[in-house]
């Protein structure tokens, strides 16, 4: 075959799995061998102020095992770094692209960016396709018997729960195949599934591992060595492990532990979520078998998601847009303070140096933070958002958003302005023999221990006078 042979793409992006990923299957299906492609989109990376993004070596790990699937198969993956548009106009350029596939993303920059891909397509003459695959429904496919969209949690999950059917947890997998998508070549090779034969594009010699890429017999140079995340100016860090565990365990008694950042008690899938080495069809069928309260936990993910669609202000401003007229303090030391972990409230300071530490933030803990630095210390949530997006290896832009304007009062389903967390009784229903604190606050009760930045009764009435002044209720 040579380079001008028809060929379709699937762009990998938030999906970095074989395993039932609906876009890639049906690209498997097209009748077109499929190259499969990731792009390692410069548009985002260089944004990063981080060198030491743990989301870069996680991506990069990912790509990696994703890469020793698809050799099993006798083919690699395709790693571009650059622009997508130039980076599509290039593969179509080298290439008989005959239609991309791709899964839907729902976040402002990625619907911009396929937009453009689109159009670059449509110049040509190939046809995009995308496929919801990172939710069960998505956009407005849960409403209000009127089409409008839910703004509040509890009718828009029993709406969810109510239109849920066994189709849309199916997984995308051929009737006659038992398992993933890619047929081995060789029975005898481990685990790496069965299906749609010859469909990706093969390497030459099957013992190359994943660089020496071929066009069935005529080989084809990489468009980069397989990088590490110093060839694209990172730096490598500790990661999870791109291979999801579920702990059927913690699922079962999800509802008991959840809440006790000291115990292992919540199931950590937020980064693969995230990134899509995991299911979300194969997810629900879990909790729908094991844990109704962590089912939720996976519905909230999708309403915040209906909210950033519906609602895309959310991204830089109130959901609720007279909470934008909130006089906040914004001190920049006090800020600082919150950031380092040093703010003399220790279970603030655990969540806050956990994060640093390690890219991961127990949830309970996320939301007394968030509740201090937005209602002890009146910082405005965005600083509060921002910081959490530049360090949580699960960043996602609609939960962390809707999680944000959910502590600080001023989201579409949120605690109460009037709500304050106090952080020192949260410690006493969560930490009560300080197992989680002592682990990241070890100087507490020395002298080297700073004291409270601000007295909690006092912070609390001076939030509730500024937000009540701010939305027109003083």
């Amino acid at each position: 075959m040579d380079r001008k042979s028809p060929v379709v793409v699937f762009w990998f992006r938030r999906d970095l799995r074989l395993e039932d990923n609906a876009g890639l299957f049906h690209a498997l299906r097209s009748g077109y061998l499929v190259m499969p492609v990731f792009i390692l989109d410069t548009e985002i990376l260089d944004k990063l102020e981080e060198r030491t993004d743990r989301r870069v070596t996680f991506i990069v790990n990912a790509l990696k095992e994703l890469n020793r699937k698809i050799a099993a198969a006798g083919s690699s993956l395709r790693v571009y770094h650059g622009n997508p548009v130039e980076t599509f106009r290039k593969i179509t350029d080298d290439f008989e692209v005959k239609a991309v596939y791709a899964n839907n993303d729902y976040e402002p920059y990625a619907i911009l960016r396929d937009n453009r891909i689109a159009s670059l397509l449509k110049s040509k003459g190939i046809p995009f396709h995308t496929h919801k695959d990172q939710v069960i429904f998505e956009k407005q496919e849960v409403t209000k018997s009127d089409g409008t969209p839910y703004t509040v949690f509890t009718p828009y999950s029993r709406a969810w729960k109510k239109q849920l059917t066994v189709k849309d947890t199916e997984s995308f997998l051929s009737e006659n195949l038992a398992g993933n998508f890619l047929k081995r070549e060789d029975p005898g090779v481990s685990g790496q599934g069965e299906t749609d034969a010859g469909n990706f594009l093969r390497r030459e010699d099957p013992g190359v591992s994943g660089q020496g890429e071929t066009d069935a017999g005529i080989v084809v140079k990489p468009p980069v060595i397989f990088p590490t995340p110093e060839d694209i100016g990172f730096i490598t860090a500790s990661a999870t492990s791109p291979v999801p565990f579920i702990d059927h365990d913690i699922i079962r008694n999800y509802h008991f532990t959840r809440d006790y950042p000291s115990l292992e008690g919540t199931t950590r899938l937020g980064v693969h979520l995230r990134f899509g080495t995991v299911s979300i069809r194969s997810l629900v069928r879990t909790a729908l078998e094991l844990n109704e309260t962590w089912l939720n936990e996976l519905i909230w993910r999708e309403f915040f998601m209906s909210i950033l669609w519906s609602f895309p202000h959310v991204t830089d401003s109130s959901f609720k847009r007279k909470y934008d007229a909130i006089a906040w303090r914004n001190n920049e030391e006090e800020f600082d303070r919150w950031c380092k972990g040093t703010t003399g409230y220790p279970i603030v300071d655990a969540g806050m140096r956990e994060l640093n530490a390690t890219g991961f933030m127990h949830n309970r803990v996320r939301m007394i933070t968030a509740s201090f630095l937005a209602k002890h210390l009146l910082a405005d949530w965005r600083w509060g958002e921002a910081y959490f997006a530049e360090k949580l290896l699960d960043y996602e832009l609609s939960s962390n958003n809707g999680n944000w304007q959910w502590a600080a009062g001023t989201g579409c389903d949120a605690a109460p302005y009037f709500r304050v967390f106090n952080p020192s009784e949260q410690t006493r229903k969560f930490d009560p023999d300080l197992n989680y604190v002592r682990k990241w606050v070890p100087e507490l009760d020395t002298p080297s221990y700073p004291s409270p930045m601000v007295d909690h009764a006092a912070a609390r009435k001076r939030a509730l006078e500024t937000y009540a002044k701010g939305i027109g209720n003083g």
